[in-house]
């Protein structure tokens, strides 16, 4: 009985996070999925490999449906000996996308309990976190290894916590699972941000040991983070292998290029610019819609109802009713600095009040450290805007410039403010009654500050111009009354959101005082507070993601529909690439043909270069060294015609003549003007060939006869010793290229093409895709797993046996 009565408020927080979730995303339950753009574009991407995988049941790790070919390490490819992954399925149990909005809940409140928080007040708080705008958003846009690895954080974090309490054991399995998961989850850039939280904290607790001189108990707890760290990775070692070794190869890798396309010199060796890093950064001011929505206009695509300006404008402009309906039903409000905006990212007035409390009414030092976290994340997120601080982090901090929307570190503030909340919910009870006044002084403090926000911000209104980046667009096609009419609105929603804001946290503070009253009981001031805390977010949640935004499960498998072109194209059974001229970064042409597009975040850089540097330019050479036989484009009414390029090179082909250049920019400008079927370019500082002519078989052929993504066989015959060129991507690190079954070297040539030297007579040639790293990675993930199943055993039998010692003690 005493451990039912242990462990049955935790069992009944988790099924509450179960109905939640399911309540929340309803349509899941009859059968329906979420239509998420980004899992759409992802799909295309992955189309080959997974009709590799079902077909032949291995895993390709390559793929020639994007970017002319590139491997399928970020496209969910699928890993030997990959435990952790196993574990993680069975935690998202649930259907997509509720399994992500679960386990939102069921971190943070692991997170709530090692902080001491009641079960109570530590599932308002898990509500309060996993409602959080931006949280939900990224889940209706189909961020989901962004919402993954959110979700473990907060464990994450708990685990630290634990370990550097001295809880070694319990502790240190817990941070080793938690890094796991949490790395498992593959969005690197969110475990990058959260490094940099765990860097606050384990300074907290460095000062702390420093101050107290406990040097020793320091010592462990390093040491056990250490190891808990190593299994962590060791059990991921394949996926973090194999993308540190495609990283360079990667737009996320330093260009070797020294020019721009349009012929002026860089002023940076990486591929990733300072705008594109900065690009979306958040306003300064913009900050305050994290407390009131709509402050900034919401979206770029806004609905706006039949009171608002822009309705009564259309109106006036004699459109008929439904129409100005359908119109003003998305409108471009947002009027910050970024450029496009799904939603704000609100993390709730009644958050914001109880956080503010927790730094009146709690006593504990670590609170800082969480204010500390979201000040950090606050003040990066703004990018661009505070230039001195983002430029120091893009230059001298490791790894930063490797990742873009800078706005996106807000996730740390978003964790950071819900902890607070709580801490500041359960502290006000905790205050000595005893103490005239105590509660009082603190809940006036309290709302005298949050209040004081609002009504400053009311009265800066005057302040802004209300003006968005797209209204010159707007302005040029609608008029200056559109303009004023949409100003209108978006000072309407400035107002209203603000008033709405103000009123939950009078709400809430009335409730706090009529508890100081003994108007309500403790746990009925929780509820209420919880309850006020969740419509907040919630009902702000549904303007963005709603039962509206799920479809039939066959719209999201099959997200590209084929046109009468595709249709046309995929007549051709031959090997080929497709150009469709508007989708060059998207990938619904990878779902039906090998493109030279595609999308992704780290495609290939070498061929992103070509597409800036010579395809752009209407390079025609380039199309056809790389065997685009199909090139799609509208027609005036907006049609899909496929033409057929009758002058591709093929799949493979005898050159005639290496032209031997001395560095990449040259390689580069050598394409400019290239006879690609009868010359071949190579870098001389990365690869050796004489130098010579081949004298070239009019009757040579080099055939293609089996294709798989991951295994190419040709068929050689030339009189003569060749010099043979591929139009396959070049990627040294698993491509293995064989002549007659012997292992045979192969270089780069035309910036990104395979090539290698036949010998006269019939040979068969072969590629491969058998890369090391995987083989590697796996041997690491498998021993990294037994070890931490065998330190899981020997934790919870000490633990038990711990327990026993003190028992007897007793």
């Amino acid at each position: 009985m005493k451990i039912i009565n242990k462990f049955y408020p935790h069992a009944l927080a988790i099924f509450g996070f179960v109905l939640t979730s399911l309540i929340y995303f309803y349509p899941v339950l009859q059968g329906k999925q979420i239509s998420q753009s980004d899992i759409a574009q992802y799909t295309g991407m992955a189309k080959e490999q997974n009709d590799f995988r079902a077909s032949d049941h291995v895993e390709p790790y390559w793929t020639n449906s994007a970017f002319g070919g590139m491997p399928t390490y970020q496209l969910g490819a699928n890993y030997p000996h990959d435990y952790i992954g196993k574990i993680d399925d069975a935690l998202r149990f649930l259907p997509r996308p509720a399994d992500y909005l679960f386990l939102y809940f069921l971190g943070f409140y692991g997170l709530m309990l090692v902080l001491k928080i009641d079960p109570l007040k530590a599932f308002f708080g898990a509500l309060a976190f996993g409602f959080s705008t931006y949280l939900i958003i990224i889940l209706g846009v189909g961020h989901n290894a962004k919402a993954h690895a959110i979700a473990y954080m907060p464990l994450v974090i708990a685990g630290f916590i634990l370990v550097f309490r001295k809880k070694y054991i319990s502790g240190g399995l817990l941070t080793m699972f938690a890094v796991a998961l949490e790395i498992n989850a593959n969005h690197f850039q969110m475990t990058y941000y959260l490094l940099i939280f765990l860097l606050i904290l384990s300074g907290y607790f460095i000062y702390q040991a420093i101050k107290e001189q406990e040097y020793k108990s320091l010592l462990y707890s390093f040491g056990v983070l250490v190891v808990a760290g190593i299994f962590a990775l060791g059990a991921n070692a394949t996926n973090l292998l194999a993308t540190a070794e495609y990283t360079n190869f990667s737009i996320r890798g330093k260009s070797e290029l020294t020019f721009n396309p349009d012929g002026s010199k860089t002023t940076s060796n990486s591929a990733m610019t300072h705008d594109y890093i900065t690009e979306y950064s958040y306003g300064i001011a913009e900050s305050f819609n994290l407390i009131a929505p709509r402050l900034f206009g919401g979206s770029n695509h806004e609905a706006l109802g039949q009171d608002s300006e822009m309705y009564n404008f259309m109106i006036g402009k004699g459109v008929p009713e439904a129409q100005a309906n359908d119109f003003v039903s998305g409108m471009p409000t947002y009027w910050g600095d970024q450029p496009i905006v799904a939603a704000p990212a609100y993390i709730g007035a009644v958050v914001f009040f109880l956080g503010i409390l927790a730094l009146f009414t709690d006593k504990r030092k670590i609170k800082y450290v969480f204010l500390s976290g979201a000040l950090v994340a606050l003040v990066l997120s703004w990018g661009k805007n505070f230039p001195a601080l983002t430029d120091f982090f893009i230059d001298h901090v490791p790894m930063y410039d490797k990742f873009r929307a800078v706005s996106s570190i807000q996730v740390v503030l978003e964790l950071c403010f819900p902890v607070l909340a709580i801490m500041g919910l359960q502290s006000f009870f905790k205050l000595d009654k005893t103490i005239p006044k105590l509660q009082e002084k603190a809940l006036l403090e309290t709302g005298v500050f949050s209040l004081g926000v609002i009504l400053i911000l009311f009265l800066c209104k005057g302040l802004f111009s209300f003006s968005g980046g797209s209204d010159e667009y707007y302005l040029q096609n609608y008029g200056p009354d559109f303009i004023n009419a949409l100003k209108e609105d978006r000072k309407s929603l400035y107002s209203a959101d603000l008033l709405r804001s103000g009123f939950f946290i009078l709400l809430s503070a009335g409730v706090l005082w009529l508890f100081i009253k003994n108007k309500f009981t403790q746990n009925t001031a929780i509820i209420l507070v919880g309850i006020l805390m969740i419509f907040d977010l919630f009902f702000v949640d549904k303007k963005y993601v709603s039962g509206k935004d799920f479809v039939n499960g066959r719209e999201v498998e099959v997200p590209f529909q084929e046109t009468p072109a595709d249709a046309q194209i995929l007549k051709d059974t031959t090997n080929y690439r497709v150009f469709e001229v508007g989708d060059l970064l998207g990938a619904r042409t990878s779902y039906f043909h090998k493109s030279i597009g595609g999308y992704s975040a780290v495609r290939p850089q070498r061929m992103q270069q070509l597409i800036d540097y010579q395809i752009a330019k209407n390079n025609m050479e380039v199309l056809n060294m790389l065997n685009v036989k199909y090139v799609i484009q509208k027609d005036t009414t907006g049609n899909s015609i496929p033409t057929q390029n009758p002058n591709t090179n093929g799949n493979a082909w005898f050159v005639s003549q290496v032209k031997l250049v001395p560095s990449t920019d040259e390689e580069m400008k050598a394409l400019d003007k290239l006879d690609s079927k009868n010359v071949a370019v190579v870098n001389q500082k990365e690869f050796e060939i004489e130098n010579k002519a081949f004298a070239k078989d009019s009757s040579a052929t080099l055939t293609l006869d089996s294709y798989k993504p991951n295994d190419l066989k040709y068929t050689s015959n030339n009189g003569n010793e060749g010099l043979a060129v591929f139009s396959e991507i070049y990627y040294g690190k698993g491509w293995n290229a064989y002549i007659d079954g012997k292992v045979t070297p192969h270089i780069r040539v035309d910036y990104t093409l395979r090539a290698l030297v036949v010998p006269a007579g019939k040979h068969a040639v072969e590629f491969k895709f058998e890369p090391q790293v995987i083989k590697t990675g796996s041997i690491i993930a498998l021993f990294s797993s037994i070890g931490m199943l065998l330190l899981l055993i020997g934790g919870i039998y000490f633990e038990q046996r711990r327990k026993q010692v003190n028992e007897n003690r007793i």
